[in-house]
């Protein structure tokens, strides 16, 4: 007596909707990955709409049109902002440091005073007048 079957069950994968599954998770990833970080470059212009509080302990620095720097309404030279923002920073924990720039000095000038910043790691904020 031969009780085998003679056909033989062979499983099947349907794989027709793989496709459209594939394609609906790549334009998902695709849309996530560009919502995640839509400005690389970042830039604070001397005009703005809304403004910032900070409740933080802060420190100013000015520079007017003739380049004379101020720290907190005190003049001093830039060589010696350094040295008198790390006397002032030196216990507080997250420092900020406020930056108001003339609206017509150029961005060297700035570049000057933010690499101070980014060599003491300190946190900087360019001030900005609130549009009319």
């Amino acid at each position: 007596m031969n009780i085998r079957r003679t056909r033989h069950f062979k499983p099947e994968v349907s794989t027709s909707s793989l496709n459209d599954i594939m394609f609906f998770l790549l334009l998902f990833f695709l849309i996530v990955s560009t919502l995640a970080n839509p400005n690389v470059i970042k830039l604070l212009l001397p005009s703005s709409n809304a403004a910032q509080n900070i409740n933080k302990q802060q420190v100013t620095i000015s520079v007017t049109e003739d380049r004379e720097n101020f720290i907190d309404n005190n003049r001093v030279s830039l060589s010696q902002i350094e040295t008198i923002l790390s006397t002032k920073l030196r216990e507080v924990e997250e420092p900020t440091v406020v930056l108001r720039f003339a609206y017509n000095l150029t961005i060297q000038d700035l570049i000057d005073v933010l690499e101070i910043g980014t060599r003491m790691r300190i946190k900087m904020v360019l001030a900005t007048q609130k549009k009319d």
